[in-house]
């Protein structure tokens, strides 16, 4: 064991906080995403597997997963328990992050948004929202059109597009020519995959529902969201209309009235970063954790995309209730959460001081609708996408950044807000200005970023807090948290000194549920008392300092085994009894701090450690 490790403070977080508001999970019925160990037998053993339990649906080619249809409820636990197979979940039902209107919304044609005041047709002015966010300020200092700064491509997995409204057409009929175009099958054949990428005259973006290329929104919801994306580089109102620096990629997975399943999300996101999207926008989630698009979403990390995911319109605490796919901790997912005008959080706005990264205005929207209309529209759906827009045109000042680097420039370069504190991890508000000028500064910096792992958890798992933003220390340890290697070997120890320089002392914020006032969820009680750690046949001797429901903290003078499972025994302050809860080491990117995460808090153990507090002083 090395030195490095000794004497480590280590947090211990008890999973099964209460959890928001948000709706319970739901999948779509019978469905499950199953995939197999890459050691298994290939596709010929899944369908041995399968046969007279399941009906195949799908596969995802060269990942080992597939969609199925389940014949019986029996089957799918004894899936679960084959040793074949890697994980088998629910293909869960993922929404729209929009607020429903109480009443009806007026649907204005161009020239009456201009004539209500609700939009300007000043080419220099930005006024798809009220909020102080610098937009039309930084269109001055980006770098213009040319042959050797094009434009960044921006995945909208959503309800689809109107292509022939007036914004998206092109440059040529008077639009701004931000429609994606896959030149290959635009100039090829009919009727034929020009491409070999799987998808037949996928000319501007593909239909995952109908596995078609008509994505016509039918929902109003995708066509919005992609007029706040371009309207992070132009005037939207004005005309005639300059070309857009960005280029939209419709993907359509959401059906009218704004469902859709995992399965197609997935396929999307593949799509997306298979076809040359650098930002992906991803304006809906729901509760249900789903491995297989967690994975989806480091798919995207590898190749140096970045990930802008909507917090959710539940008004809760995304780090002790998550909304996927904003609360998985794939280290290019940047998490938004919706401001008003003045900058607070939006009233349904989901929030997280680990879990959500940024706000972004979200709080009556004018954009683009199907009908060549524009509309308002509220919801942390339309605060991703003035990211997502945002973050784009960062892109092209400094092409070489990746997805992650970029996600550190957004955080790093908006606008500190006293009333964010305590609601995103950076405290702040985007700010188009100084990430422009930021990404400038790093113009011709080369791409970097952390090795990836996912945690190794189970679906079953929801609701488990820690799981939301922490990954097995083994990937850390042979890696390095943050160490920026971007995928180097022989990074293992140093990353470790780098992620043990980054914490002077471990954190133990991970243990509780804060709200917007960085208020305890538990109460926290100084405690002296003996602590039994089992790490395989080795037994750690430590001593507790403080405890709560919630967690507790301890140390010893000696580390635990890098991500091993561990069994805690903790004695009581009178030493007359002692629980035990069994966990595994884990890192948490979110907040810079090793833990253990444990499957299950009985009520029982959380029952006598309210019963040990009692007449504690308060920590």
């Amino acid at each position: 064991m090395t030195p490095i490790l000794r004497s480590l403070f280590l947090t211990v977080s008890l999973v099964g906080w209460t959890a928001g508001a948000q709706e319970a999970p739901k999948a779509v019925p019978g469905e499950y995403l199953i995939k197999f160990k890459a050691s298994s037998g290939g596709p010929a053993l899944a369908q041995s597997k399968l046969q007279g339990k399941a009906n195949l649906k799908s596969t995802f080619p060269g990942l080992g997963v597939f969609q199925i249809s389940m014949k019986a409820v029996a089957d799918v636990e004894e899936l679960k328990n084959d040793p074949d197979v890697e994980y088998i979940e629910p293909n869960y039902i993922l929404e729209k992050n929009e607020i429903e209107p109480n009443g009806p919304v007026e649907r204005l044609s161009y020239e009456d948004a201009i004539a209500s005041g609700y939009a300007s047709s000043n080419p220099t002015m930005y006024s798809q929202s009220a909020a102080d966010t610098r937009v039309s300020e930084s269109w001055s200092y980006q770098k213009p059109l040319s042959a050797s700064s094009g434009k960044i491509i921006v995945a909208v997995v959503d309800t689809g597009l109107d292509k022939n409204h007036d914004v998206f057409k092109p440059v040529n009929q008077g639009g701004t020519g931000a429609l994606w175009r896959n030149e290959i099958e635009a100039n090829g054949v009919p009727g034929v995959d020009d491409d070999q990428n799987g998808y037949v005259d996928d000319i501007n973006g593909w239909n995952f529902i109908s596995n078609t290329a008509n994505f016509y929104d039918d929902d109003d919801h995708g066509t919005h969201v992609a007029g706040i994306v371009v309207g992070a580089g132009l005037n939207i109102f004005a005309r005639p209309l300059d070309e857009s620096k960005i280029e939209v990629m419709p993907l359509k997975f959401l059906a009218k009235g704004g469902a859709g399943s995992t399965a197609n999300a997935i396929r999307a996101i593949y799509y997306a970063v298979n076809n040359g999207a650098r930002v992906i926008n991803n304006s809906w989630g729901g509760s249900g954790y789903s491995r297989s698009l967690q994975d989806a979403i480091a798919f995207a990390y590898d190749r140096h995309v970045l990930v802008v995911s909507a917090a959710g319109n539940y008004g809760s605490n995304n780090d002790s209730s998550p909304m996927y796919p904003a609360s998985y901790d794939v280290p290019s997912n940047l998490a938004v959460a919706s401001t008003s005008r003045w900058d607070d959080r939006s009233g349904f706005s989901n929030y997280g001081s680990y879990s959500v990264h940024i706000g972004s205005p979200g709080e009556y929207i004018e954009s683009t609708v199907p009908g060549n209309k524009t509309m308002k529209m509220s919801g942390t759906s339309m605060a991703a996408p003035l990211v997502a827009g945002m973050a784009a045109l960062a892109m092209r000042e400094a092409p070489g950044l990746s997805g992650y680097q970029v996600k550190q420039l957004v955080m790093s370069s908006a606008d500190q807000v006293y009333s964010l504190e305590g609601v995103v991890s950076s405290k702040a508000r985007v700010d188009a200005v100084t990430l422009t000028s930021a990404a400038q500064n790093m113009s011709t910096a080369a791409a970097s970023q952390p090795v990836y792992k996912a945690a190794d958890r189970s679906p079953a798992d929801d609701g488990a807090s820690a799981a939301g933003g922490c990954g097995l220390v083994q990937s850390v340890i042979k890696q390095g948290p943050g160490s920026g290697s971007g995928g180097s070997s022989g990074g293992g120890t140093a990353g470790v000194v780098v992620g043990l320089l980054m914490i002077p002392l471990i954190l133990w914020q991970v243990l509780r549920v804060r709200d917007p006032k960085s208020r305890r969820k538990f109460e926290r009680f100084k405690m002296s008392s003996e602590i039994r750690v089992q790490v395989g046949d080795r037994e750690l001797v430590g001593a507790v300092n403080t405890i709560s429901e919630g967690g507790l903290s301890f140390n010893t003078d000696q580390a635990l085994e890098k991500g091993g499972l561990v069994t805690m025994r903790i004695q009581s302050p009178d030493g007359h009894e002692i629980i035990e809860v069994q966990g595994q080491v884990v890192w948490c990117e979110a907040n810079k701090s090793y833990g253990v995460q444990f499957a299950n808090a009985r009520q029982g153990t959380l029952a006598m450690i309210r019963d040990w507090t009692t007449g504690m002083i308060k920590s």
